[in-house]
């Protein structure tokens, strides 16, 4: 699998990264009630995971603030200089935390973001959810005075819904800036932003979708149909619909397509679903896995480096439209 990767771009910023980047949730160092859901990862793993991404070709890295309250950001900027990247030289997403605060939050917490990713610059600062005391016109407006003293270079939204979007497009092309995306849950298992309203929005506006929880989890490559003690080591997803038998049993047709697929192309199952997801389509989509371990990483990158056909795509389009 020696296809070239072709970078994209996000959203009309004209800022150019690949179809997938690498989510560091994970980098949390269980810090905060956010990192807890993660193990903690020590420093020399996470410079491998963020190494062999690089290697693989990805381009662009997403943290945010909550994350561990900045430990993601700080771990991600050390691994980087680590290996010798230097700013400029990759693109970084990060997100500020709305919850129980105002707009007003915005350019007060900003020089902590600086801080904490330092030396490399905020590529993308995304509102994190649409959960603030202020709406998202005073946040995205917000965002865009930080454009404004070029402290950030794209805006962008997480968790929107259509309505929410609309209006943070609208607010910032006042000021003739480009909302650039919109982070959502996307995956064969989750497709609701095709019936909602968001992907609708997304193609008509140019605006890029930032697929989180790409594989669902983990729960669409099968490893827990497979194995369902995997299941008691889990942690909080245990108590997700999904994980429950009935929510296996829903989820078992796909499964089994994303397996048949796997087969054909000689790819592993997660590189089927990623595969369909950055391509059905077109350029809209981008997909941000994350890694714990380095076998993921080569998913992830490899991912990339071949195309499903359409037939194909059309097919796990079919079998998994009851999540629509």
């Amino acid at each position: 699998m020696e296809n070239k990767i072709v970078l994209r771009s996000l959203g009309n910023t004209g800022k150019m990264v690949t179809p997938i980047g690498l989510g560091c949730w994970q980098f949390s160092k269980q810090k905060n009630l956010a990192g807890k859901f993660w193990p903690t990862l020590e420093d020399d793993l996470i410079g491998k995971v963020v190494s062999l991404s690089l290697e693989g070709g990805i381009n662009w890295f997403d943290t945010a603030e909550i994350y561990g309250n900045g430990a993601s950001e700080r771990a991600l900027a050390k691994a980087l200089l680590a290996v010798g990247k230097r700013p400029g030289e990759v693109f970084i997403a990060s997100k500020w935390w709305p919850l129980f605060r105002f707009a007003s939050n915005i350019p007060k917490t900003i020089d902590e973001r600086i801080k904490a990713l330092s030396p490399f610059p905020i590529d993308l600062y995304q509102v994190h959810q649409p959960w603030g005391f202020s709406n998202e016109k005073a946040e995205v407006s917000g965002m865009a005075d930080l454009y404004d003293r070029k402290l950030i270079k794209c805006i962008g939204v997480s968790n929107f819904s259509a309505k929410q979007m609309e209006n943070s497009w609208e607010t910032l092309n006042m000021r003739r800036i480009p909302l650039a995306s919109n982070q959502v849950s996307y995956s064969l298992l989750d497709r609701r932003i095709e019936t909602n309203g968001v992907m609708k929005l997304a193609k008509k506006l140019g605006i890029s979708i930032i697929a989180y929880s790409p594989l669902a989890q983990g729960v669409v490559t099968g490893k827990f149909h497979d194995n369902p003690d995997l299941l008691k080591n889990i942690g909080f997803r245990k108590y997700s619909s999904q994980f429950k038998p009935t929510g296996l049993a829903k989820s078992l047709q796909v499964v089994k397509l994303v397996k048949e697929l796997a087969v054909k192309y000689n790819v592993t199952s997660a590189q089927i679903a990623l595969n369909w997801l950055i391509h059905f389509h077109g350029n809209t989509v981008l997909a941000i896995p994350g890694a714990t371990k380095e076998v993921h990483v080569k998913e992830n990158t490899g991912a990339m480096t071949f195309r499903l056909g359409d037939e194909d795509m059309h097919r796990l389009d079919k079998v998994s439209a009851v999540y629509k």
